[in-house]
């Protein structure tokens, strides 16, 4: 198997002032010391708050990239926002080094192309666009942005982060991103992706992990919460409805 080109990430204990204080005080992170990352793709699930995308933010933020999203060369920053989880994340490199990059956060990716869109009006800017297709993203729709992203900018043996990016996208195009990962991880490009959605998290062999209050866990596909629920509404929808609206 190929070495990964992030192979851990390290939780520096002993820098932390106080360990009950946000974002340590989060069940999933407060023993956190030493998690292993698949050299292909990892998922991290979990209920919201159960501190998903603040872990993938410091993954990202201490691999260099943007804390709003980007690429290392991304500089916009709207609202210092991000957690200080990243100060104290150490990234385990492995043998071999990425040469390519991404942080997509569906919640600021509006602010990224909005930069971009700056960008190309400014002397020596007028192929910012050009690693994005050649389209303005604001000029697409939410979903169709992304699309783009994921084809033109995301390239082999990458470090690619990802939180929750279902959320602009329809079915085909959770099935378009699940290609074009399979594509790229076998061109040695890796993933760290935050996710609610069930039918990513059956990308092939990926390593599943559990934030919940009880830390991180390792999971599987079938034994995941999200797939599990939407599996019980699938097979019995109209038993399922009954329950959950019924009065009693």
């Amino acid at each position: 198997m190929v070495d990964a080109l992030v192979r851990s990430i390290v939780l520096k204990r002993d820098e932390i002032d106080d360990p009950d204080a946000y974002p340590f005080s989060i069940p999933a992170l407060h023993d956190l010391s030493e998690l292993p990352l698949d050299p292909r793709v990892t998922f991290f699930v979990g209920e919201n708050g159960s501190g998903k995308s603040t872990l993938v933010e410091a993954i990202a933020v201490a691999a260099g990239f943007n804390p709003e999203g980007g690429s290392r060369h991304v500089t916009v920053n709207t609202r210092a926002s991000q957690s200080p989880l990243h100060r104290h994340v150490r990234l385990v490199r492995g043998t071999r080094k990425f040469r390519d990059g991404y942080f997509l956060r569906a919640e600021s990716f509006f602010n990224v192309a909005t930069h971009l869109d700056q960008m190309r009006h400014e002397p020596g800017g007028g192929g910012a666009l050009a690693p994005y297709g050649g389209r303005s993203l604001h000029e697409q729709s939410h979903g169709e942005s992304f699309i783009s992203l994921i084809k033109n900018r995301f390239g082999p043996n990458g470090f690619f982060v990802l939180d929750e990016p279902e959320a602009a996208l329809s079915l085909r195009g959770v099935l378009a991103l699940m290609r074009r990962m399979h594509d790229l991880v076998a061109q040695g490009s890796q993933f760290v992706v935050s996710t609610h959605s069930p039918v990513l998290l059956g990308f092939p062999d990926a390593t599943i992990y559990l934030l919940s209050d009880d830390g991180i866990t390792r999971t599987t596909f079938d034994a995941s919460d999200v797939v599990t629920l939407t599996r019980s509404f699938l097979e019995n929808r109209e038993q399922f409805l009954r329950h959950l609206l019924g009065d009693d």
